[in-house]
């Protein structure tokens, strides 16, 4: 039988047996190994997790010689590509355990579900090596493993988690793409762009599992190297459980959205970032909230209503959306505190130069 992941979709999430939310844990490769050696199989395990991925690594020969820049990029790659590695080898053990949250009732759509998700992550794991190989071959640091927490309990919460994240790979890869071709290192760009269509793909049965369209806007939002790698670091990362810092990249203050199920509609959004060094006064007037949303010039807003809270030191404010459902709030939106002048911005390269707080993560259909 060969059933696909959209069929899990087709009914509905009715055939889900949803109980009480199960506790999150966190998660390391140490004390769930995925059995084919990952992330350093030998042979015949990497023939085994191509095997289990329908395709194999690129035969072709890694590039010998990159700019710094690139082996920044390849970095982030693996990074990211490890992390979604240990999310999906999580969420397979608890849809098989039938951990309570993630038991599939109907063993039709459970083994569909796990025969897509086993493939899935197989392609991230050799996306991992596509990465990590290239970077050993330049004789640069290979990313190694770190201990992970995932915020979801429900296999419907795990797959709008992995939509949202996939969303942020599909803007921070075509970035990448783009500092490889300034640096001269276009041999890189054509692995890239096949995994660009390949996640694109992945995002498609993500968004039918949630009842939505399968391609979210005309043009996806914008991302750079710096907003995914703090999303990472701020969201999933068990702090301390591994080095980040040989990755030249910031890791921006954590900006929080506040206001929960945002509706498709013009209104005010709460956010909420920790205070500087406990400072109780901040200077609005040299602050502004930057949005990024699709392909499209940054929308900027002032802060407003801004307070302290003493208890939970954070600073809370309140900012406009904008939404009108075309040039702006449809699909991914980055929000972001800037400080700095907000003249003549036009990307997202922009914003992150100018970045403190933030990536706040927004997603409306």
């Amino acid at each position: 039988m060969h059933l696909s992941f959209a069929s899990v979709t087709l009914t509905g999430l009715s055939c889900l047996s949803v109980l009480a939310s199960a506790i999150p844990t966190n998660f390391s490769f140490a004390n769930n190994p995925t059995g084919e050696g990952f992330p350093k199989p030998n042979a015949q395990q990497l023939v085994a997790i191509e095997a289990q991925a329908h395709g194999s690594l690129p035969n072709g020969p890694s590039p010998s010689s990159v700019k710094n820049n690139t082996v920044t990029s390849l970095q982030l790659i693996a990074f990211n590509e490890i992390f979604e590695t240990a999310f999906f080898t999580s969420l397979i053990q608890n849809i098989t355990n039938n951990v309570t949250g993630y038991a599939v009732s109907n063993s039709t759509l459970r083994y569909a579900s796990l025969e897509a998700l086993v493939a899935i992550r197989a392609q991230e794991e050799l996306h991992t090596l596509f990465a990590n190989n290239s970077l050993t071959a330049l004789g640069a640091k290979p990313v190694q493993t770190c201990e992970f927490m995932f915020p979801v309990a429900t296999l419907p919460d795990a797959i709008a988690l992995a939509s949202k994240f996939t969303d942020i790979v599909l803007g921070t890869l075509p970035a990448i793409q783009l500092l490889l071709a300034m640096s001269n290192d276009s041999a890189l760009i054509p692995g890239i762009g096949s995994v660009i269509g390949q996640e694109g793909e992945q995002n498609g049965a993500y968004r039918l599992f949630q009842n939505k369209i399968p391609s979210a806007l005309p043009f996806l939002t914008a991302g750079t190297r710096e907003f995914a790698f703090s999303a990472l670091n701020q969201n999933f990362i068990v702090p301390g459980s591994c080095a980040v810092d040989y990755i030249d990249l910031p890791v921006f203050k954590p900006l929080t959205v506040v206001t929960n199920a945002i509706a498709a509609r013009n209104q005010t959004l709460s956010f909420e970032f920790p205070m500087s060094n406990g400072s109780t006064t901040f200077n609005a007037s040299s602050y502004s909230l930057a949005y990024v949303n699709q392909q499209n010039i940054p929308v900027i807003e002032p802060l407003q209503n801004i307070t302290a809270n003493q208890t939970s030191k954070t600073m809370k404010f309140n900012a406009a959306f904008p939404y009108n459902g075309t040039t702006f709030g449809n699909g991914l939106t980055y929000a972001l505190v800037v400080n700095g002048s907000t003249t003549g911005l036009t990307s997202a390269a922009d914003v992150a130069a100018i970045t403190v707080y933030g990536p706040g993560l927004i997603e409306i259909n």
